[in-house]
């Protein structure tokens, strides 16, 4: 039963949906750090739910750091933040204890647990353990922006709804203007249209996923291990670790099998004495290590499966099929929201790998 990740940057997570904190512990941070406290409430802010394709549940997210810091710079010592939760409703989930909603962690959390786990909200379970991520994550960005690494996403899909990828001749430009936006998108047209999709599928008591595309600027060649540490092998470990995550691709990805291996290739040639390639489809990183090309990534997000239509599940006290139509507060889509954790996990993957490369005083 782990809840931690990382080797030399390792955070652990702890707390429920509607426990009274959630929080984490941050061990192999370098002493010295500045945490930056209105960046870190500016981030969160891109995670908290607004308008009619979000929960209504808002939580303020207001954070406490209680070891690890003095005067917001670190010690070196374990870093350890909560996140009070205000806005709870437990008497909502009654009806879930014992009858699982479907495509949901409520059944095989029961496995696991044995029938122990905290199943208000979700529990352990929630996307609202996410805060947690995004507040390290800030840590990390700063930390990899001192180093001119920069790290952005945008809402490549919306249900149906798709625009265009990254322009990586204006990548550093298009992540510093998509780290301001509460809707990311690279064309405004397209944000609109996917609202609409997310709106009119809550009116449908539905719900719509998406894919979200997330670029790395300025990382350094080298990084990674050729088999069973690489590059990508890392990042989707973390990225897979944000609830609602059901695909990751780097690169071409998938649609790579549809070329050539004279179109696949990615030719190499000088500019300014740097070593560059013509093409990215190999999303930056070839044999599991970064070739200093932009990192490239699509995460797929799936619908959120708590939808107000009614579905059939079981009852697993009495044995027998029943149906199921959930009560409380929940999210018609969710992609908008899950692309500030997804830069949070790839700055916190990202920081351990370099620090596990150069050493943790490679940080400061």
């Amino acid at each position: 039963m782990k809840n931690t990740i990382g080797e030399s940057f390792a955070i652990t997570l702890f707390g429920e949906s509607h426990g009274p904190y959630i929080g984490f512990v941050l061990d192999g941070i370098a002493p010295g750090i500045k945490i930056d406290e209105e960046r870190i409430r500016q981030r969160l802010s891109l995670r908290r739910p607004s308008g009619k394709i979000s929960t209504a549940r808002v939580e303020m997210d207001e954070f406490k750091i209680i070891s690890g810091a003095v005067d917001n710079v670190t010690t070196g010592t374990a870093l350890t933040v909560i996140i009070e939760n205000t806005n709870t409703k437990s008497s909502d989930y009654d009806s879930l204890k014992n009858c699982p909603r479907p495509s949901h962690a409520d059944y095989t959390a029961t496995l696991k647990y044995h029938g122990y786990q905290d199943a208000r909200g979700g529990g352990h379970f929630s996307g609202r353990i996410t805060a947690a991520l995004v507040v390290a994550g800030a840590i990390a960005s700063d930390i990899l922006e001192n180093k001119g690494i920069y790290i952005g996403s945008h809402i490549k899909k919306c249900g149906s709804v798709e625009e265009r990828s990254f322009d990586e001749e204006n990548l550093k430009e298009e992540i510093l203007r998509l780290n301001n936006q509460s809707f990311a998108c690279l064309e405004n047209d397209k944000a609109e249209e996917m609202v609409l999709e997310a709106e009119k599928a809550a009116l449908d008591l539905d719900s719509v996923g998406g894919i979200v595309e997330t670029a790395v600027y300025g990382l350094m060649g080298g990084l990674g291990e050729p088999w069973f540490d690489t590059l990508e092998g890392v990042l989707a470990k973390y990225i897979f670790s944000v609830p609602a995550i059901k695909g990751v691709e780097f690169g071409a990805g998938f649609s790579i099998t549809d070329k050539r291996g004279s179109e696949a290739n990615d030719n190499f040639f000088m500019k300014d004495g740097d070593v560059l390639t013509l093409t990215n489809n190999s999303g930056g990183i070839q044999g599991g290590i970064s070739n200093g090309m932009p990192i490239i990534i699509r995460s797929a997000v799936k619908p959120t499966p708590s939808i107000y239509k009614k579905q059939n599940t079981v009852d697993l006290k009495e044995n027998s099929d029943t149906t199921l139509e959930i009560k409380g507060r929940h999210d018609p889509a969710i992609v908008h929201r899950a692309r500030i954790v997804i830069d949070s996990v790839v700055a916190l993957a990202l920081v351990d790998m370099c620090s596990l490369r150069y050493g943790t005083d490679w940080q400061k």
